[in-house]
């Protein structure tokens, strides 16, 4: 066990988060996990630091709001945590038409998946450049390559964290920090989501793969220095069709695609409600 060097995961408290802890653990790294209050964080770290002879930090806040964000960087210099990864797990995900949602939601979503993102990963890179080699890992979305129904503000957050990971990764690459961005299809991360995965067409469903597959490929890629890792061959091979499609062809699809949708189910409207900025829930 590396004494005060740590890993900081955001969004640790279920699904892809969840499953990074344990695979980090199991590779013998000091985690610092982040979620929002009242999410079991403390029992997740207690288990792991009994389980796998690590030290475990926990913070509980709401990385939406900016000033999460400095609490989280003020409270972790004030304890002299020192840091060699960086994992920005943490985001709101969405399967909804345009009309469906609301500013409230579009701007939690925005502030969650882009803005925390981009501020943590500002106010921590100094910290790892004095613990390399270091690594970042951001994680994006297959969405961020497609146009997708249901997916227009979410699939735009996507996309600017592909962007930025790639650009931030030559600017860092000579600065002893990796940059790497995790680019999944559907994961069964919650109950809400696994629902829609559910009810998702054929073609999503078999692609759709669990956290703990997930992480395990995000993390051997991350220390491989991958710059984009996407895991599942379905996934891969999705990506290819597409970049080979013509675009008359894909522009059919996305159109029968569109005269198939119909309005959420009711469990998915109440699962997919959306959330007040200053509300501790995503």
């Amino acid at each position: 066990m590396q004494n005060n060097i740590y890993t900081l995961i955001t969004g640790a408290s279920e699904g892809l988060g969840k499953a990074f802890a344990f695979e980090c653990a199991k590779r013998g790294m000091n985690l610092i996990l982040v979620s929002l209050p009242d999410s079991g964080l403390s029992d997740l770290a207690d288990f792991i630091s009994r389980n796998f002879n690590v030290s475990v930090h926990v913070f509980e806040t709401d990385l939406s709001r900016s000033s999460g964000c400095y609490d989280l960087f003020l409270e972790i210099e004030k304890q002299g945590l020192h840091l060699n990864t960086l994992i920005n797990n943490a985001g709101v995900g969405s399967t909804m038409l345009f009309d469906e949602g609301s500013p409230e939601f579009f701007e939690k979503q925005i502030g969650l998946n882009v803005l925390a993102t981009t501020v943590i990963t500002h106010l921590f890179v100094k910290n790892l450049r004095g613990n390399m080699p270091a690594n970042i890992l951001n994680v994006g979305s297959l969405a961020s390559f497609f146009y997708l129904p249901k997916k227009q503000v979410y699939g735009g957050t996507k996309s600017y964290v592909y962007y930025f990971s790639k650009t931030l990764k030559k600017e860092l690459k000579n600065k002893g920090v990796n940059v790497s961005v995790l680019c999944p299809g559907g994961i069964n991360t919650n109950l809400s989501v696994t629902l829609l995965n559910k009810n998702s067409p054929w073609t999503s469903r078999i692609s759709i793969m669990n956290p703990e597959e997930v992480a395990l490929i995000a993390i051997e890629g991350l220390l491989k220095n991958k710059e984009v890792i996407i895991p599942g061959k379905l996934n891969k091979f999705f990506l290819v069709l597409d970049w080979i499609l013509p675009a008359f062809i894909k522009t059919l699809i996305t159109n029968h695609t569109m005269k198939r949708l119909r309005p959420l189910k009711w469990y998915t409207q109440y699962l997919l409600k959306p959330v007040p900025i200053r509300s501790a829930s995503v």
